[in-house]
């Protein structure tokens, strides 16, 4: 497995946010984490990437045990992190921002270079000197993965990227997740939107107030209306 999650808790302050999560990510798999709004999707993401300041239980990555080592030590290891509120630099080109994202090759995983990106997201092909600022949210969330995958990971954790999307922008990013897929990489995905999972994913995970409330395929969660109604309606 290129993620496994046992028994991940965290807090934000005195609050307890997460109550014993566990998952994984194998080689090459996508999997999405299901859930609503609150639900701790995020959370377990920044747990997962050791960006919460409180946190308890395991996480192994690339078969090392990350989960007392900072944040910069697992980006290193190849776990790239790309949160929902796009954070790019929006003073800086399109060509810019993705090299402000360069890292070495990694042996066992895919090489990244502008050009190959530019491929993945044709749009970003057409706009290297724009700035970031002048951009639209479907574009700045294409400019955001691709610059998480200049750093050559192994593992990437998707942050709601569907989201405020436009219908075609969404099918261009699920054309680009199962790209990804097929270069081998290990991608785990937080949403809420069902129908994209379904575009994208091999299983899911659904969380509710924090705690894992069913692990399985889209097919079992499509067969089963008792699943959605209670943890993924609004």
């Amino acid at each position: 497995m290129t993620l496994t999650v046992s028994n991940l808790r965290g807090w934000y302050g005195a609050a307890q946010i997460l109550f014993g999560i566990d998952l994984g990510v194998a080689d090459g798999e996508v999997v999405a984490l299901l859930g609503r709004n609150g639900a701790g999707k995020s959370t377990t993401f920044r747990a997962i990437a050791g960006l919460l300041a409180r946190r308890d239980g395991q996480v192994t990555f690339g078969g090392t045990d990350v989960s007392r080592e900072p944040v910069y030590a697992i980006a290193r290891r190849g776990l790239a992190y790309v949160p929902e509120d796009r954070r790019i630099f929006a003073d800086l080109t399109v060509e810019e921002n993705l090299e402000v994202g360069r890292q070495p090759q990694r042996a066992g995983v895919p090489h990244w270079t502008p050009e190959r990106l530019y491929a993945l997201f044709p749009n970003l092909g057409t706009m290297r000197k724009r700035l970031g600022g002048a951009m639209s949210g479907g574009e700045q969330q294409m400019l955001t993965i691709a610059r998480s995958l200049m750093g050559n990971p192994s593992l990437v954790l998707l942050d709601e990227p569907s989201e405020g999307l436009a219908p075609k922008i969404v099918e261009d990013m699920a054309h680009a997740i199962r790209a990804l897929k097929a270069e081998g990489l290990s991608i785990l995905v937080s949403e809420q939107n069902l129908h994209f999972a379904r575009l994208i994913s091999d299983r899911a995970v659904i969380i509710e107030r924090g705690q894992v409330r069913f692990a399985g395929t889209i097919a079992e969660i499509d067969a089963n209306a008792e699943i959605c109604e209670a943890f993924l309606t609004v």
